[in-house]
């Protein structure tokens, strides 16, 4: 096919309904690279011979040899179609434009998953037809629920059924129904969750009307209003346009490799005058347990059968026919083909192979010849694009009004801000907004205006220009030579200088810096977007509430905009809506994402529901030359601008740490620091893994430090002696921890609205003598998944009832807690347990008053009466710093609680107001240390972070997989045998500091038989050991010696985080066999 000039592409962007915006999601090597090369050979831009072969779109080279993809990629294809009517006539040739985003499927980049779904209208999800559902099949299933995503679901790789499994059409049948089972069950899942979220939802709100309906009652007379109130019920949604069904045509079989694909559609039409059956009833009936009567040519149910053996439709009309394809050309299992049997299939198909391909001894080349004629790839895909996915003004309609009421604040948008995206107005005078999902990195020599074009020549003037500026940067070299060899150097410099031939200089290859330009990913929703316009960058706390609020928005003059072709750009004066595009001109005003928006007043921030996943391991970086730390830190800002997951940060003792969410991930950002960005050699530390403290009651522990206290209770004074206090610390059951670290969104909104409340209250008190209304950010706030208070604190309540610990103890909890922790959002309780309104109570509803913590409605004790609660932040501060640094190797702690039982002045000659100051930073010290002496207390535990890892291998390298798994300490969950296929899939869990290079060994040993998953899912435990347990008993020491042969693993663990972070390391030997060492004298 010839090439599609860029103004063909861009002339399309008149028509939105027109456009297509499309993401590839898949898990890795599930073939959706090889998938875009056949759609992008249809433009030209590569050969069909190369597609599934060059992998156009993996521009980087570590791409290229690694074989998978790292970063999302977007290009533009041009697709025409011509419909038939129903006389079967064309009714006219129709244009579409294609904007295709090819994402990652690794875990380490499931960020830029994320980062291609938001600019994305509908969803292209492959599924192997070998491995099935695989763990991040379901990541991007979720992803594509969670944007509200239209999906098509391509089934790929049905060509190893054939050669590698060597299954039977009916066999293959059985197991593609399988496949498509799965998919639909992942489906099931979102909705039945989503439903019982919604349900709760709707019995709140039928609660809280009760409640009102009963106050209004109260207020105007029995009987009247009763009437008005009707009861609703529960409407309950129907799921059944959310499954992949192939009658829906939203399901395409394929073999990228080989180069075809089809769907029911396609062999209904082939099949309608064949059979005498309209091609509407073929298409319901080609897919399921119907079978064709070969006598009357009549569609037969199952119970219609009367014991016949009939192959169903879809075996007998599709699969017999694909089969018989391959025998003929490749032999299917055969290893051999069959050139009578191809010489037959093409004179019935119409299709002539060229004779150089009939003379090839590659049979592979004979098969895509064959398919590429009879069933290509990308008119299958394509024409299911157009006709099943939606455009970008339906597609807007559908999704963006959910997607704005998750927005905070979104009461206060601009409604002509809101009716713009909505309704998809894309005129010069409508509001702009254009949300930047990332940031690319793009090298000066790469842009259009830097690049010359097809190879042509330079013209005079331009190889006079670049000879001036070459010439420029020799005499500024030479002024910065050493001033003794000043004359030499200058004449050196002068002589390798010519001036008389221009072209000649400019063809010097001379090596100069080649700066990285920030490139914004971008789609625009509503309005048109110029080059040279001015537009708002809204950081990503930006609320519509509070617009000038700091950080304030950003005016940036639009330097350029681009259409995005994969490994290049074509320049654009003018965007409409509905385009994915390329801006430049907003290095320095964006990090990672961003909104652009014409206005300030009532704009929108797309930016603040972005769905990034969290970097887990840590490196810290320096020069290798001291000098180039300069150079550093401004590549590693760069690397962070660039990339959507890693984060860069400079830690209290100086070290300068990168964050990556995995090995592959850190090692691709390695790169990219030394070769592009920094250009300077790096030296890396060892990687820094996260742990987690815990306590827990064991069977044999010491006995309480304060004998006629409960264990982990300690009384403290501060350093003047003038403060006592008495805090209590005790493990939490593990169901309240877990939905504790489960609910931490909800606790971070619930946080902010009660800050939000409390800044109102005190902007009421500023604004009350002006009579103006105030208005703070956060109210109405809707996080997704978020919670309110009420269902907080019922589900809160059923996770203590679930542990079925204390039960009394812990009823009295709920009302009483003050503060999570640490960072005010974590899996800690600090309870308020004086019987007083010592600290402020977290969980107070809107109804409840600032005081509402006491729970038993005792009146505060005299000796608090204006002076403890002054203190009350900074005891809540040293809760928040203890559990931000735990006493085993200052690692955050995580499921305890801490009650707070008395707090006094012991002596009350001297005001506590009057010492304020001072006390303020002992109580903080005092109340930490405490907390770290109950801590002690008890049986302290280190917590790993843990991978779960899914590996797929065959029962022939089952052992060396569990040899290197149990290796590094990890633990075999479940082992499964693939239906259909003869393989095993294994569910194990790993500890993340043992990852590393565990993919590379598995690999190894298993030749590359099998590959890892691995996905962070929290921490755990590591084999139940106290890090201070020490052999006592007689077992114990005739096992293990009075010294402990054996190393504990916990301790070593928490060891080596104290060696990092330089601190002391308990019962560290030096020393332990004396006869041994060198230096002994004997007498």
């Amino acid at each position: 096919m010839p090439i599609i000039p860029p103004s063909h592409l861009t002339a399309l962007h008149t028509s939105p309904s027109r456009i297509r915006n499309i993401c590839i999601l898949a898990h890795v090597d599930h073939g959706k690279t090889s998938l875009t090369d056949s759609l992008i050979a249809t433009n030209g831009i590569i050969s069909p011979k190369l597609a599934g072969k060059i992998r156009y779109l993996d521009s980087r080279p570590d791409e290229q040899t690694r074989g998978i993809t790292m970063e999302s990629s977007a290009i533009s294809l041009f697709f025409s179609m011509v419909r038939k009517g129903s006389n079967g006539e064309g009714t006219g040739k129709e244009d579409y434009l294609i904007n295709l985003i090819d994402s990652p499927g690794h875990i380490d980049f499931s960020s830029e998953v994320s980062t291609a779904s938001r600019l994305s209208d509908a969803a292209v999800v492959l599924v192997d037809a070998v491995e099935g559902v695989c763990s991040q099949t379901v990541t991007v299933l979720r992803q594509v629920w969670i944007e509200k995503l239209k999906p098509l679901l391509v089934i790929n790789k049905i060509d190893r059924l054939i050669t590698e499994l060597k299954m039977s059409p009916a066999e293959a049948y059985g197991h593609l129904g399988r496949v498509l089972e799965g998919v639909n069950a992942v489906i099931g899942g979102f909705f039945a969750g989503e439903r019982m979220e919604e349900d709760l939802l709707w019995r709140e709100g039928r609660e809280e009307r009760e409640k009102e309906r009963k106050r209004r009652e109260e207020r105007e007379g029995e009987g009247e209003g009763v009437d008005a109130e009707v009861e609703q019920q529960f409407e309950e949604r129907d799921d059944e346009d959310l499954y992949f069904a192939p009658e829906k045509n939203n399901v395409i079989f394929a073999s990228a490799i080989d180069g075809w694909a089809f769907t029911i559609r396609q062999f209904a039409g082939l099949y309608e005058k064949k059979l005498g059956i309209k091609r509407s009833v073929l298409e319901k009936v080609l897919w399921g347990d119907y079978y064709l009567d070969p006598k009357t040519k009549r569609v037969l149910a199952q119970k219609h059968l009367k014991g016949r053996a009939l192959k169903p439709m879809f075996v007998q009309l599709v699969l017999d026919s694909l089969w018989a394809v391959y025998e003929a050309t490749t032999g299917g299992g055969k290893g051999k083909g069959d050139p009578a049997l191809l010489e037959k299939i093409t004179k019935s198909l119409s299709i002539t192979i060229p004779p150089h391909i009939q003379r090839s001894r590659d049979p592979r080349a004979i098969l895509q010849s064959l398919c590429s004629s009879w069933l290509p790839l990308s008119t299958a895909l394509l024409v299911s694009v157009v006709e099943y996915l939606p455009s970008p003004p339906a597609a807007q309609a559908a999704r963006l009004p959910d997607m704005i009421k998750e927005i905070p604040d979104s009461a206060f948008i601009n409604p002509a801000v809101q009716d713009s995206m909505i309704n998809f107005k894309a005129e010069k005078g409508d509001p702009v907004v254009a949300y930047v999902s990332k940031m690319v990195a793009i090298p000066e020599s790469e842009l259009p205006t830097n690049k010359r074009r097809n190879g042509s020549t330079l013209t005079a003037e331009e190889a006079r220009e670049l000879a001036r500026r070459k010439r420029a940067e020799i005499a500024k070299a030479q002024a910065e030579a050493d001033s003794a060899n000043g004359v030499s150097a200058t004449a050196n410099g002068m002589s390798g200088a010519s001036i008389g031939d221009e072209q000649a200089e400019a063809t010097v290859t001379a090596e100069v810096e080649d700066p990285e330009h920030l490139i914004g990913f971008a789609r625009l929703y509503s309005g048109q977007l110029s080059e040279g316009d001015d537009v708002y960058v809204l950081p990503p706390k930006f609320s519509p509430a509070n617009p000038d609020a700091p950080p304030k928005p950003t005016k940036i003059t639009v330097k350029a905009l681009y259409l995005l072709m994969g490994r290049g750009l074509e320049p654009l004066k003018t965007v409409p809506a509905g385009v994915i595009f390329g801006i430049e001109g907003l290095a320095g005003h964006i990090l990672k994402t961003g909104t652009l928006c014409s206005q300030i007043e009532g704009a929108v921030n797309l930016a603040g529901v972005s769905m990034a996943s969290q970097p887990i391991v840590r490196v810290a970086l320096e020069p290798a030359n001291p000098t180039d730390l300069g150079k550093m830190i401004k590549g590693l800002k760069m690397l962070e601008q660039s990339d959507p997951c890693a984060m860069y940060e400079q830690l209290e003792n100086g070290e300068h740490v990168i964050l990556t969410a995995g090995e592959l991930h850190l090692e691709r950002c390695l790169k990219d620091l030394t070769e592009r960005f920094a250009r300077c050699e790096v030296q890396v530390g060892e990687p820094i893994v996260p742990y987690r403290e815990n306590i827990v009651q064991a069977e044999e522990m010491e006995p309480p430090k304060s004998k006629n206290l409960p264990r982990g209770t300690v009384e403290a004074l501060t350093s003047s002696k003038q403060v006592s206090i008495r805090l209590r610390v005790r493990p939490l059951p593990q169901a309240v921890t877990d939905f504790l670290i489960q609910n931490a969104g909800a606790i971070r909104k619930l946080c902010s609205e009660r800050k939000a409340q409390t800044d109102k209250n005190q902007l009421e008190e500023q604004t009350a003598e002006d009579g103006v209304d105030a208005a703070l950010p956060g109210e109405g706030a809707i996080e997704r998944g978020g919670l309110s208070i009420e269902a907080f604190k019922e589900k809160l309540h059923s996770a203590f009832k679930e542990a079925g610990e204390d039960e009394e103890e812990w009823n009295s909890v709920i009302a009483n807690i003050s503060a999570f922790g640490p960072r005010r959002t974590g899996p800690n309780l600090f309870i308020d347990a004086t019987g007083a309104d010592t600290c402020q109570r977290f969980l107070l509803g809107h109804h409840e008053g600032s005081s509402g913590g006491n729970s038993n409605g005792a009146d505060p004790p005299a000796q608090n009466d204006g002076t403890i609660p002054e203190f009350s932040d900074a005891i809540a501060h040293g809760f928040q710093l203890a559990t931000a640094q735990g006493p085993l190797c200052n690692e955050p702690i995580q499921g305890i609680a801490v009650f707070l039982e008395s707090i006094s002045n012991t002596d009350e000659s001297v005001s506590l107001a009057q010492e304020s100051g001072r006390l303020t930073g002992e109580i903080i010290t005092t109340v930490r240390n405490a907390i770290n002496n109950g801590f002690l207390d008890w049986s302290p535990r280190i917590l790993l972070a843990m991978y779960s890892c899914t590996i797929q291998a065959t029962p022939e390298v089952l052992g060396r997989v569990y040899q290197v798994i149990t290796r590094r300490r990890g633990s075999i969950l479940s082992e499964n045998l693939l239906e259909g296929t003869p393989y095993f899939t294994i569910e194990s869990s790993l500890p993340v500091a043992e990852s590393f290079g565990f993919s590379e060994e598995i690999r190894k040993r298993t030749s590359g038989g099998a590959q890892p998953m691995l996905v962070f899912c929290g921490f755990e435990v590591l084999d139940d050991l106290d890090p201070f347990w020490v052999p006592k008993t007689e077992e114990e020491l005739e096992d293990l010696g009075e010294v402990g042969d054996r190393e504990n693993p916990a301790k070593r663990y928490v060891d080596r985080v104290r060696r990092r972070k330089g601190l002391l390391i308990r019962g560290a030997r030096v020393g332990r066999d004396a006869e041994k060492q060198k230096t002994l004298k004997k007498n």
